[in-house]
């Protein structure tokens, strides 16, 4: 509907847009490129917002064109102070103005001149023709542009939030009418403009005096006669008042080359608005502008209802139609949303819903006559008919519990596919996907769904099935249509091979290994935690016999009394709940003290931490013997696989009570041993590889200890006079090199002076110039680029590299040195594991993987294939990359996982 009244709507487009640079974080708001773009974001959002719930016939955006005006030509130190203009604030400003240019919004800027006097000088134009004005603005100074036709939006909270100032609003602020705020700034000043007001003259004395006098020119004629301090400091301050109040002034008389027909607004571009919004990567910011904006004209423009977002036919399945239905939707692929309860060991899928174009199927797996298990299975199983999913693992836990067979022609597991596009992204449901790419959410299509579906054959149902057919149907679309945009995206992020490649079978694999399990011993798993439970009461009983009192271990603010208080001992770091008694500190204390109270602390903590460790490993023993951890494939950035509920990747393993621990879990009833499979020093071979440092290369070369042959070149001296020390000193610096470890944190881990861990890494760079001159070439190849990309195409982006912010750069710079040594190490170990898979399938033998931890498999043997299996795995993991060393590796067995450890 359009709007009845003539309404101009003036932006400050300077002052909104660094309010919203400040409002959202610029870590979250990044392009793939590095651009960043929260300022942009809020910016859009915030006009928006103004469009829908404002409704102006006519718009203008004022921008400052630098800070040289002519007001810094009267006083130099006008604005002076300020901090220096964020890049990451500028780059976005010409985005602003390329926004406004598709939203169709005239924006204007005149050098030597102020955003305020545009603006005041639109406004003077509007109110002589009687048109109602609104000025968004979070410069004070527009207060004195407020009367009875022109509000002022004022932010309150970044962008979104706006307080309107009508003159009554004004004077019941500053209590002073608007006309006359310019008076009271001129003797309060403005700090953020470097303008000194009056000493000891605040809003209220100033307000006062106004009220009093009737103006500023009164109350200097009469300054006289007003007594005290704060009359003496007025009159001292004279001449800082009369500056402000010229400098306060904004000019309504500047010569534009825009008048008031040139801020028509006649709607947006919707083809330039998307462009633009898909460059910065905006993708639910349109269909938002769309939907809110689109049930109004403008002007003698229209802007147009958009297509419905969705038509879709949703019916549930008449018994024996289902391989009829698949006949009629032979071609494009298929959308399969399904919904049940599901864990590692298993799960059931209650419901499947299926979406082609704008038809859907719904079905309950377990009413399926025989005819329709044969269609579906059939189905499942043709690689030639394409499917879509989001998160293929939980339907293949559901399938392997009821006997589906293998499914195949898996096109794209939207979980998978998003993780690749975006990896340091924090989650990828469903409903945040769709928001995300399609600009809408799953209530809108499930409501749509249940209002325009057909909903044939549930004709008797309950309305609560009919709720949950609409959004079992309606999310099958939204997937379908999710894999579109996503391999898209897939494509312009150049990963769709690593996809389809290895993210997607390794889905399989591991859903299989999470199948499995690994077989627990819970009679030694509880001996354990008696053991340890044991040692924890010794270790608190022996604190309170040194202490010489009983008190709550687990308490920090009672621990906190007891060592630094009771026992006097140095201060740790500061806190907000007072000096941190954490892990390391106490560490740290005892290093320093010695105190037989902090030792016992600690061993009470390990003690603690190794029971609960133990009690949550027996709580996920399931009915068959067997625990079945979670593998995550979208956790870590870099591509490595996460395992939780238990977490089997974190089971200690250098310390004894580890290999306690490790000692629970035990080859299977009907198998003959436990395998574990490793490479040896991945990382550093990759390192080798990617660097091309011949000294490196040799040392994996010679085949002899690594560490020992590097620290032998570092510390120049013969390999068998190695010490144990500089060995361990080299291996940390190897290893922290390609993880990104700063000199202060090698000294850390190390325990020396930052000062030796700097000529360590200098004196170890001498020796191999090559590692040095690949890790610098990352951090300047990523910054040219905006990303590292493993040697299989995994890209990992980093934005940061280009931030003003001093540490989140250099966290950005380690991050970057890391990305392509990790992920290297992990896309091997997936190729192994999908080698390793496809060897024991052709050659049809009954040993099974079960864990994945790093660079480790744990593989229960089938009895008479040891020997075989060594081979094929040895093979198959040692082909899994082609680098200028051998990735070498090495097997183990035994009746237990710590016993097969070599």
């Amino acid at each position: 509907m359009a709007s009845q009244k003539t309404r101009l709507l003036l932006i400050d487009g300077h002052s909104m847009a660094f309010r919203a640079f400040f409002a959202l974080p610029a870590e979250n708001f990044s392009t793939s490129t590095g651009q960043t773009t929260n300022a942009i974001y809020g910016f859009a959002s915030m006009l928006i917002g103004l469009l829908r719930e404002e409704r102006p016939t006519h718009v203008a955006v004022a921008f400052d064109v630098s800070r040289h005006t002519f007001r810094t030509e009267k006083y130099a130190d006008y604005k002076a102070g300020r901090d220096e203009t964020p890049q990451e604030f500028k780059s976005q400003i010409p985005l602003i103005k390329e926004l406004l240019d598709a939203f169709n919004i005239c924006w204007i800027e005149k050098a030597t001149y102020e955003a305020d006097d545009i603006i005041a000088t639109l406004a003077a134009h509007a109110q002589r023709q009687g048109w109602e004005t609104l000025i968004s603005s979070g410069d004070r100074d527009a207060i004195q542009l407020v009367n009875d036709t022109t509000t002022l939006l004022y932010p309150v909270k970044g962008v979104t939030e706006l307080k309107r100032y009508t003159p009554e609003s004004v004077e019941e602020k500053y209590l002073v009418r608007p006309d006359r705020y310019r008076d009271l700034a001129a003797l309060v000043g403005e700090k953020s403009d470097n303008l000194s007001g009056v000493p000891g003259v605040g809003g209220k004395t100033a307000a006062k005096w106004i009220n009093k006098y009737g103006s500023l020119e009164q109350i200097i004629d009469s300054a006289d006669s007003i007594g005290g301090k704060v009359g003496q400091s007025f009159r001292d301050h004279l001449d800082d008042v009369r500056r402000n109040y010229d400098l306060n002034r904004l000019l309504d008389d500047v010569d534009l080359d825009r008048d008031l027909a040139d801020v028509t607004w006649q709607g947006w571009s919707q083809e330039a608005t998307n462009s633009l919004f898909d460059t910065l990567e905006f993708r639910g910011l349109g269909e938002r502008l769309n939907r809110q904006l689109s049930e109004f004209s403008l002007g003698d423009g229209i802007v147009t209802e958009p297509e419905d977002v969705l038509d879709l036919s949703a019916v549930a399945l008449e018994p024996g139609n289902l391989g009829q239905w698949f006949d009629d939707h032979a071609t494009g692929p298929i959308g399969i949303a399904y919904r049940g309860t599901f864990a590692a060991g298993g799960g059931e899928i209650e419901a499947v819903a299926l979406a082609a174009g704008s038809e859907a199927l719904w079905f309950e797996p377990s009413q399926l006559n025989e005819d329709d298990e044969s269609a579906w299975a059939t189905w499942l199983a043709d690689c030639a008919r394409p499917k879509v999913l989001h998160n293929l693992k939980h339907f293949l836990w559901g399938a392997a519990s009821v006997g589906w067979p293998r499914v195949e022609g898996m096109e794209c597991d939207t979980l998978l596919a998003a993780y690749l596009v975006r990896p340091e992204q924090r989650g990828y449901e469903l409903s945040d996907l769709c928001q995300q790419y399609l600009g809408r959410t799953l209530d809108e299509h499930q409501a749509a769904t249940a209002e325009e579906g057909t909903l044939a054959g549930l004709d008797e149902a309950g309305s609560d099935t009919r709720v949950l057919l609409a959004a079992d149907c309606a999310a099958a679309a939204a997937i379908a249509e999710l894999a579109v945009e996503l391999r898209k995206a897939l494509e312009e992020r150049h990963v769709s091979k690593l996809a389809s490649t290895l993210e997607y079978p390794v889905g399989v694999v591991l859903a299989n290994m999470e199948t499995v399990g690994i077989a627990a011993d819970d009679d030694h798993f509880s001996g354990l935690e008696d053991r340890f439970s044991t040692l924890a009461k010794e270790a608190t009983d022996e604190v309170y016999r040194i202490v010489g009192k009983q008190f709550n271990l687990r308490s920090p603010k009672q621990l906190q009394q007891v060592l630094f208080e009771d026992l006097g001992m140095p201060k740790t770091k500061r806190t907000k709940t007072g000096y941190t008694t954490d892990a390391e500190a106490l560490q740290q204390l005892f290093a320093k003290t010695g105190h037989p109270s902090l030792e016992q602390l600690l061993r009470f903590r390990d003690s603690e931490k190794l029971k609960q460790i133990v009690a949550g490993l027996r709580g996920t023993i399931q009915s068959d013997g067997r625990i079945h951890t979670t593998f995550h494939q979208t956790v870590a950035a870099t591509g490595r696989l996460s395992s939780i509920d238990p977490n089997l990747q974190n089971v200690p393993v250098r310390s004894q009570a580890g290999r306690d621990i490790r000692d629970g879990f035990v080859v299977g009833s009907g198998y003959d041993t436990l395998m574990t499979i490793d490479y040896s020093q991945i990382e550093m071979r990759i390192m080798a590889h990617l660097s091309q440092d011949e000294g490196l290369i040799d040392a994996f070369r010679t085949g002899e200890d690594l560490h020992s042959t590097v620290a032998a070149a570092v510390f120049s001296v013969p390999t068998n006079e190695v010490s144990a020390e500089q060995r361990r000193r080299i291996k940390a610096m190897s290893y922290g090199l390609a993880y990104g470890l700063s000199p202060y944190g090698l000294s850390q881990q190390l325990g020396i002076s930052a000062e030796e861990a700097r000529q360590l890494t200098e004196t170890y760079f001498e020796r191999f110039g090559g590692v040095r001159d690949y890790l610098h070439r990352v951090v300047e190849k990523a910054r040219h680029d905006g990303y590292t990309e493993t040697m299989m195409g995994r890209r990992r982006y980093f934005p940061e590299l280009m931030s003003d912010n001093r540490q989140r750069r250099e966290m950005a710079e380690r991050a970057a040195l890391n990305a392509p040594i990790q992920g290297t190490a992990a896309d091997i170990m997936k190729v192994a594991m999908l080698k390793v898979d496809r060897e024991l399938e052709s050659r049809k033998l009954d040993s099974r993987v079960l864990l994945q931890v790093h660079d480790e498999l744990v593989i229960e043997v089938a009895k008479g294939e040891r020997e075989q299996l060594e081979q094929v795995v040895s093979d198959a993991m040692g082909a899994a990359g082609e680098l200028s060393v051998p990735l070498a590796v090495s097997a183990g067995y035994g009746r237990t996982w710590d016993e097969a450890a070599h």
